[in-house]
């Protein structure tokens, strides 16, 4: 039981660490590269790697509010750790842990830009529905939540889920 519990927190720290250093290391590419140039297309008119500063979150909303998103990082960040402790360590919950993985370590890929540069280093443009321009970061959080939401209505009975009231 206890091998499982350690087994669980490492693993969850490691994949974190993981699509942390991902995000972190394509953000610093980016800055090195595209800083000061013009959007770089890698399919054209379709997607394109392009520079944007984001002091606020997406569609460009509550722009200089730092002190909102670092109390609401905090929050979700406090708020998966309780629930790692309460996850149950058995193979039937390992999605879960997989969705709380992606979220954790896209909240602290932004919750890190947030910090050092008083801003999120964007990237990513998907011309077609000219969707604002977001990050790895943004698509681990936006991944994770999406397969929770499945995993919620699809996978796990409601008893299944009863470990978080304990």
């Amino acid at each position: 039981m206890q091998r499982n519990i350690v087994y669980k927190f490492a693993s969850f720290f490691i994949m974190v660490a993981i699509l942390v250093g991902v995000d972190q290391w394509s953000k610093y590419e980016v800055m090195m590269k595209l800083k000061d140039a013009p959007a770089y297309p890698l399919i054209d008119n379709v997607l394109y790697f392009w520079y944007s500063e984001n002091s606020g979150a997406a569609f460009g909303i509550l722009q200089g509010m730092h002190i909102f998103f670092y109390i609401i990082t905090v929050a979700v960040l406090l708020g998966i750790i309780y629930l790692l402790f309460k996850l149950p360590s058995d193979k039937r919950y390992y999605p879960l842990l997989f969705c709380g993985d992606l979220i954790f370590a896209g909240a602290i890929g932004n919750f890190i830009d947030r910090i050092i540069r008083s801003y999120v280093v964007d990237f990513i443009y998907f011309k077609p529905i000219n969707f604002p321009i977001f990050n790895f970061a943004d698509i681990c959080v936006t991944v994770g939540t999406f397969v929770l939401f499945l995993c919620l209505v699809f996978v796990y009975k409601e008893n299944e889920l009863e470990f978080y009231k304990k």
